[in-house]
């Protein structure tokens, strides 16, 4: 079987870029988005939406560079949210313990709906605490 031939594309939607990843987010596919996301922060921009609608598969390696790229978004003053309403793919992020960290969007157009805020990610990681019993 031959393996999709994955991409990352960019645009400009409402202040956000949105960062399409279509491809399988492994450790093949993975250092591409990375790539793309630093090159485009050294370009200016700071305000992303991670478009994962259409990656059909995202492994440890995959939230591995999510949490890497939160990480250089958040040291430019930017701000990141996520586009992906497959549940496997959710599945994966709360196995990794990063559900509650991430705001998570069914849709880019809903990611984007209201322009960037200021500070968005300056308490990142910011996990939602379980209520004790």
């Amino acid at each position: 079987m031959a393996r999709q031939r994955e991409s990352v594309g960019w645009r400009v939607t409402n202040g956000w870029t949105v960062v399409e990843a279509d491809g399988e987010i492994d450790i093949a596919f993975a250092p591409l988005v990375r790539a793309a996301v630093d090159g485009l922060l050294a370009d200016g921009h700071r305000h992303f939406v991670l478009d994962l609608c259409s990656a059909p598969f995202l492994d440890s390696t995959g939230l591995g560079m999510i949490v890497a790229v939160t990480k250089h978004i958040q040291s430019r003053h930017g701000s990141l949210r996520l586009a992906c309403a497959d549940p496997g793919l959710l599945r994966v992020f709360s196995l990794g313990g990063l559900r509650p960290v991430y705001s998570f969007h069914d849709s880019v157009e809903q990611a984007a709906a209201q322009p960037p805020g200021a500070d968005e990610l300056a308490d990142w990681p910011h996990v939602r605490r379980r209520r004790q019993r």
